[in-house]
């Protein structure tokens, strides 16, 4: 957590009562759980800290998982621990963080909002800076590819993050004509396109989910997806504005395995390119 005491302050709570809980008894409950505060914890914990429920931060002295300010820990923790001074162990952390997206979500209504308080300690809605702009991408990116299940802190380790695969990575098998293009915000600085119809790229991979990243813009066309060999869906890059890195197209499974990811481009027409920036798998 990057701000002081506004972001306790600048938030309209929306919950008029919260049970206060000890630090051994249950993390806190609102009237009911949203959807993705698991994938959404885990996308915060990692871009926040990497997962690292050690980390402190020299300058503000934002400690742990989710960052969060000396300032700010003694009334969350009395509010979602019934302690001020409870330790800022793994555990209490998760339920200090859970506790407090509760609440934000409860008034804000989006996870994407309640990247941004995070961030900034503001709540509103437009008017966003460009750095601010980032951080929540870069969360909310990570939201696709996050595990579900709610963090504990149990094990009082790391989370380890999504693999990441560049498109030069040896796992992509091209087969037609390929070609890089540089760009600073594709990720790793770089990306493959083709234009030429049939030109494809196979992804391998073991997990339980996959994410193709590449760029969306009005000279951007058409791919036909097809996953373990069989096909699924034909996904239209073609937009009004540019955006470099999107996720086009996703896919989960129940259980972690070997798969393949297969795009291949349709061609034809004024605008038939098709790139990719990345890969990210779920374990």
């Amino acid at each position: 957590m990057r701000v002081h005491d506004r972001r306790h302050t600048a938030l309209i709570v929306a919950i008029a009562t919260i049970t206060l809980f000890t630090i051994s008894g249950p993390a806190p409950a609102a009237a009911a759980t949203p959807p993705g505060l698991g994938r959404f914890m885990n996308a915060i914990g990692a871009v926040e800290s990497g997962g690292d429920y050690h980390a402190r931060n020299k300058t503000s002295g934002a400690y742990g998982k989710y960052q969060i300010m000396p300032s700010n820990w003694p009334s969350w923790a009395r509010r979602y621990l019934g302690s001020s001074t409870a330790p800022e162990t793994p555990p209490n952390q998760e339920r200090v963080a859970r506790g407090k997206f509760l609440t934000l979500f409860a008034s804000l209504k989006s996870w994407r909002r309640v990247a941004y308080w995070w961030l900034t300690g503001s709540s509103k809605a437009a008017g966003w800076t460009a750095h601010a702009t980032g951080y929540v991408d870069k969360v909310m990116r990570g939201y696709l590819v996050a595990s579900d299940t709610i963090p504990t802190g149990g094990g009082g380790g790391t989370v380890t993050p999504p693999n990441r695969f560049s498109e030069r990575s040896a796992a992509v098998h091209y087969t037609g004509s390929w070609k890089s293009a540089g760009f600073r915000a594709y990720a790793g600085g770089r990306a493959t396109y083709a234009t030429q119809a049939g030109a494809s790229a196979t992804f391998t991979f073991t997990g339980r989910g996959v994410t193709w990243f590449g760029p969306t813009g009005p000279t951007r066309g058409r791919a036909r997806i097809l996953v373990d060999g069989v096909y699924l869906k034909t996904v239209d890059l073609a937009r009004h504005g540019f955006s470099a890195h999107v996720a086009l197209f996703a896919k989960t499974w129940a259980a972690r395995g070997s798969h393949s990811l297969t795009i291949q481009v349709v061609g034809g027409g004024s605008h038939p390119m098709v790139a990719i920036d990345e890969f990210v798998i779920r374990r």
